[in-house]
This record gives C-alpha cells, sequence and structure tokens, in this order.
C-alpha cells in the first residue's frame, strides 16, 4: 500500500467505528437536520453529559463531525462531504461484486449452452 491508500484506510477505519454505535448514529441522524449543541443532542439519549462528549469526538476523530465554540456552548455540524470515503470505498465493492456476478452468469450460460448441444464438458 502507499501513503495514501494507508491514510484511507485508517480514516476508514475510523469513519466505521464512529458508525458502529447506535448512540452515535442517531447523534448523526439528529445532526442530518442541522447543527446542534452537545446538550442538545444530550437529551434523547439515556447518557451522561461527559458521555456524550466522548461520543461526539469519536465522530470528529472519524471525519463525521465538526464543531465550534461560540463562548460555553461547543455547536457541532455534519461535516461536508462526511462520508464520502465510505460511499467510494462500497461502490467499489459493490462494482467488483457486479462484474464478478456477471461472470458467474457468462459462465453459467456457456455451460448451459455446452450441455444443449451434447458437450459433457
Amino acid at each position: 500500500m502507499n501513503p495514501a491508500q494507508i491514510t484511507d484506510a485508517v480514516r476508514l477505519d475510523r469513519m466505521f467505528q464512529a458508525l458502529a454505535d447506535s448512540s452515535r448514529r442517531s447523534m448523526i441522524e439528529r445532526l442530518s437536520e442541522g447543527p446542534a449543541s452537545v446538550s442538545e443532542l444530550a437529551r434523547p439519549l439515556a447518557m451522561a453529559l461527559p458521555s456524550v462528549v466522548k461520543h461526539l469526538a469519536v465522530l470528529e476523530s472519524g471525519g463525521i463531525v465538526m464543531s465550534e465554540k461560540a463562548g460555553r456552548v461547543r455547536t457541532y455540524r455534519i461535516a461536508p462531504d462526511a462520508l464520502s470515503l465510505v460511499e467510494g470505498w462500497l461502490a467499489e465493492r459493490k462494482a467488483r461484486w457486479h462484474r464478478q456476478f456477471d461472470e458467474l452468469g457468462r459462465y453459467l450460460l456457456s455451460q448451459a449452452g455446452d450441455a444443449a448441444d451434447g458437450d459433457p464438458s
């Protein structure tokens, strides 16, 4: 792997780690409606504020959210193109799987054609 691939792999690992938790996904869902403060994000969750802050740090480390502080209030928002790396990774896998299924389909059709022609191979 070249350095760019290693960097992307590390970023991808962080994103998947961030997305692996249901509380973090619910925070992302709330942030998809617009920016929110830590207390707004904590309100629907059954956890202490320090735990919410830790979850938000994981999301920020994963590049999914970004924050800004104005006075004593920290506001979070979805990062632009937050999931583009994940989308690209998934698109590559999907394209590969489709190619493999297409190859399998062609092979099966050729086998069916050979069987119809009386070729035992």
